[in-house]
Order: C-alpha cells, then sequence, then structure tokens
C-alpha cells in the first residue's frame, strides 16, 4: 500500500528529506491554523454566555432576525478580510517574496486579533478586529500552498501541501477543546472565558513568525526576479547536497526552462500581463476554471457551515448542556483531524485523487441527506424540544452523521481545494491564479 513510509521517492535523493525541508513545511503548513482556529472557535464563542452577553446577541429588545444579523455580522466578518487579504496576497508575495509575505501576514493577522480582543464591548471594534485579522487570515491560503508547491521533491509535494489542510483540522480541534475546557474551567460571568481561547490566534500567529526565520526563500521565486545564483545556491542548501549534485542541477534547470517558456509565451510585462495570461491562454483560462469550481463546489458542499456552526448543530439534534455541546464539537474536530491524517497518508495515494474525491462527496452527500431527513420529519425538532424514544436513536444516528460527513469531507474536497490550486498554475502566474481562486474560496463561505 502506498503511504508515507512506502513513498516511491523515485530519484529524489534521500539527502533532500532533511530538516531544512521539515521546517519549511512545518512553517507554511501551520499557516492552514489560522483558518482552523477561527473556524473552531467563533461558533463556540458566540455560544458562551460571557460573550453573548457582553455583544447583546440575546438582547430580548432586539427581533430574533436582528439577533441572527448581530451573530452573522460578527462571524463573517474574518471571511469577508479573507477575500481582501487573498485578492491582495498575489501583489504581496511576488513583490516581496515568499517569506517577508508571511511575516507582515503574522503581523496584521495578530494585530486584528488583539482589536478585536480589547473591544470591551465596542462592536464595531470587534467587527473591524476580525475584518483585519482577515486579511492576514486570506493571505495564508495563498502563501502557504504557494510556497510548499515550490520548495518540496517532486516526489512528496502532495504529501507536503496537505500539510497546510491538515493544519486546519489541527487548529479546529485545538480550538473547540479550548472553548470546552474555558467552559468547564473559567465562569461565564468572566470575560476571561472567551479571550483565553481567542488568545491561540496570537499564539499561532507567533509561532509561525518566529519559525520564518529558520526558512530560505523559495528559490523559485528568486529565480523569477532574476537572482539566480542566489537560487542554485539556496536549492542546494533546502535539498542538503552540493550546488553540483545532478538532482539539483535538474530542478534548476525544469525551473529555467519553464521560466523561459512562459516569457515567450508572456502577454506583456504589465501587472496586466498576468492577468491577460490567465484567461486569453487556452490551459491558463481552463485552469482558473478548474481551481474556481473546484472553491465553489467544496464551499457549497456545507462542511465549513457545520465547522463553524457545530454547537447549534448538535443543539438541534439532542444534544443538552453547553458544556455537552462543545465536547460534542471537540468530539468532531477529532474525528475530522484524524480522517484527514489517514486520508492524505494512505487513502488518497492508494484510491487516487478523483477516486478519492468522488467517494468522499458521496459520503458527504449521504450523511448529510439523512439529517436533513431527520430534521424534516421527527416531530418537535424544529420546536427546540429534547427527542425521546426513536426520535432522540434517530437524533443519535444523525449526529453520528455529520462526524461521517467530516470524514468525508476529509476524503474529497479537504485537500483537492489546496493541492490543485498549489499545483495547476505555472510560475509566472501561480500567486495571482492561486490568490483569485482562495478570493472565490472565501466568497463562498
Amino acid at each position: 500500500m502506498p503511504n508515507i513510509f512506502k513513498q516511491t521517492l523515485g530519484d529524489t535523493p534521500r539527502e533532500a528529506l532533511n530538516w531544512r525541508l521539515g521546517m519549511a513545511v512545518l512553517c507554511f503548513g501551520l499557516m492552514g491554523a489560522s483558518r482552523g482556529i477561527d473556524e473552531g472557535l467563533i461558533g463556540g464563542t458566540t455560544q458562551q454566555k460571557s460573550f453573548a452577553s457582553k455583544y447583546g446577541l440575546n438582547d430580548p429588545n432586539l427581533s430574533k432576525a436582528e439577533q441572527a444579523n448581530r451573530l452573522g455580522n460578527i462571524t463573517a466578518m474574518v471571511q469577508i478580510g479573507s477575500i481582501g487579504g487573498a485578492l491582495i496576497a498575489f501583489l504581496i508575495t511576488d513583490r516581496i517574496g515568499r517569506i517577508w509575505a508571511t511575516r507582515q501576514l503574522c503581523i496584521v493577522w495578530a494585530a486584528g486579533v488583539a482589536i478585536y480582543m480589547t473591544a470591551n464591548g465596542r462592536l464595531g471594534q470587534v467587527h473591524a478586529g476580525r475584518l483585519i485579522a482577515g486579511i492576514g487570515v486570506g493571505q495564508t491560503t495563498v502563501v502557504g500552498p504557494t510556497y510548499l508547491a515550490e520548495v518540496s521533491p517532486k516526489a512528496i509535494r502532495g504529501l507536503c501541501t496537505c500539510a497546510f489542510s491538515g493544519s486546519v483540522y489541527l487548529a479546529i480541534v485545538t480550538a473547540y477543546f479550548a472553548n470546552w475546557g474555558s467552559s468547564l474551567h473559567i465562569s461565564d460571568q468572566s470575560q476571561k472565558e472567551w479571550l483565553v481561547p481567542t488568545s491561540i490566534h496570537i499564539m499561532f500567529a507567533g509561532l509561525i513568525f518566529l519559525f520564518s526565520f529558520g526558512v530560505e526563500e523559495s528559490p523559485r521565486y528568486l529565480a523569477k526576479i532574476g537572482k539566480n545564483e542566489e537560487a542554485h545556491r539556496i536549492m542546494a542548501k533546502i535539498r542538503n547536497l552540493s550546488p553540483s549534485h545532478p538532482y539539483v542541477q535538474t530542478e534548476m534547470n525544469d525551473i529555467h526552462e519553464q521560466l523561459e517558456r512562459e516569457r515567450e509565451a508572456t502577454l506583456g510585462f504589465h501587472w496586466l500581463g498576468p492577468l491577460k495570461e490567465l484567461f486569453f491562454i487556452p490551459s491558463n483560462r481552463y485552469r482558473i476554471m478548474v481551481g474556481l469550481m473546484s472553491q465553489l463546489l467544496s464551499q457549497w458542499s456545507g462542511a465549513t457551515s457545520i465547522t463553524i456552526y457545530a454547537p447549534q448543530f448538535f443543539a438541534m439534534l439532542g444534544t443538552e448542556g453547553q458544556s455537552e455541546k462543545l465536547f460534542a464539537t471537540a468530539i468532531f474536530g477529532v474525528v475530522k483531524l484524524v480522517a484527514s491524517i489517514v486520508c492524505a497518508l494512505f487513502l488518497v495515494d492508494l484510491l487516487g485523487r478523483k477516486r478519492a474525491l468522488t467517494y468522499g462527496i458521496i459520503m458527504q452527500f449521504l450523511s448529510m441527506l439523512y439529517v436533513a431527513i431527520y430534521l424534516a420529519v421527527v416531530p418537535g425538532v424544529r420546536n427546540h424540544e429534547t427527542p425521546e424514544g426513536n426520535s432522540k436513536r434517530a437524533g443519535t444516528a444523525a449526529i453520528v452523521s455529520i462526524y461521517i460527513s467530516g470524514v468525508g469531507w476529509a476524503l474529497g474536497w479537504n485537500s483537492i481545494q489546496y493541492l490543485i490550486n498549489a499545483e495547476i498554475f505555472p510560475l509566472r502566474v501561480r500567486a495571482l491564479g492561486t490568490s483569485m481562486v482562495m478570493c472565490f474560496h472565501f466568497a463562498n463561505q
């Protein structure tokens, strides 16, 4: 069975699998946590009494629609900011490089969270802070997968890129358990109940910022801006081989040949040139269509909504008590994390990308179909009554179905939406293409 331990490396020297590559995968793979932390935290945070009372989420003077709008606005601000972050990411990464882009996005991300945490009841400041944090978070979805695809050996490029999507679920699990733990050990009268879990944002941003000083700039980016000697030296360093080693020489020749082909096909060096190349060259137009459709279909599958609003889903299915809802949510995070690891290391390689995607979609569809039928036909559920007897057993099966949908997501759309976007675009338009696709990703959340 093909897996991480029996990976066929082909002509990849063993020296290429070294601590420098590991540090690069750790630093840029960990960027996936930026999305996962917020998706895992915000649903539980808005359910906590300390936060809800501070920001009037259950204000009796507001209608149900106004309460829902207030909740939706708070929740959506990071996604709205992420659209802008993904959109500007290609300009930043191509102008200042992948490393400095990483450092600035960490600063923006942490600064936004700090503004949000210090709002002290000011709803406008909450919106502003989460919007700014979203600008940093949106950039991670472009910078992380792009860098990983550029520095990873070809034989394990897919596996290295999966570190980004795996980190999303590592962060979701961390966030879920942080919410659950704070609800158990911190008074619901104290603002610390939600401030302590939210500080995880700043911890992860700080870690990535520090790790960025232990990694090298992408050789492909350096070659693109004409620093060929430095690109060659860093490629040899990352691969832990001498600059004259045939493997290093082959990789650099491939990079230069690709750049040369792209320059010959270029439609101008003006900033509109790459944009024209994406939409006027048929092969690139096909790539952008595949990227956009992968994001549209993955987001409309509903997996992100379940992740963000998991406590509310479990409450609808009969889970009672704030602690119990958060615990069920935390277990959901563990299921998705374990499933993403198993699928990345074993099933995706065994089944192939297309078949894995097909099976994952089928699992998601059938499991969520059962949940929809349960909510439609079981009496009392829509009126928030506690189900009993057969209805309760059917509700337990519905909870299990949500867990199964998480496994289907991990097998199907989870890895594909990042891996395809990082690999399919030519180097000259990679940052722009990935940026546009991830902008579409957040617009559909």
